[in-house]
């Protein structure tokens, strides 16, 4: 099973295993990581899962598309390697892929 190692904004790291075809958020809710909401269940219409992903993973998964991209567009806390963690899926290539959970800025009501 591939691991993925949350970073949280105090720079704190937690890792997890979930199984090959199953999201990093899939992952991080059923751990309880702090800061990946996912309200909307994984269904792409929220950006409450939004992670930013490190190098050199990013360019393994490159950039979001389709709907993705489209919430991402209005999230305060965009970066140039955000992604909603609903949309990437586990494989044996991400085994060990780190994510860094966003603060949310105050008052941008994310989601």
């Amino acid at each position: 099973m591939p691991k993925v190692v949350f970073v949280q904004p105090d720079g704190s790291r937690e890792t997890h295993q979930a199984p090959c075809g199953h999201s990093v958020m899939d992952c991080a809710v059923d751990n309880g990581v702090a800061g990946i909401a996912a309200q909307c269940g994984g269904g792409c219409t929220c950006s409450t899962c939004h992670a930013v992903v490190a190098e050199p993973w990013f360019s393994e998964l490159g950039a979001p598309v389709g709907d993705e991209a489209d919430i991402l567009e209005f999230v305060p806390e965009r970066r140039a390697s955000s992604r909603l963690t609903c949309q990437v899926v586990l494989t044996p290539k991400l085994d060990g892929i780190v994510v860094h959970v966003v603060e949310e800025e105050p008052g941008s009501g994310s989601g």
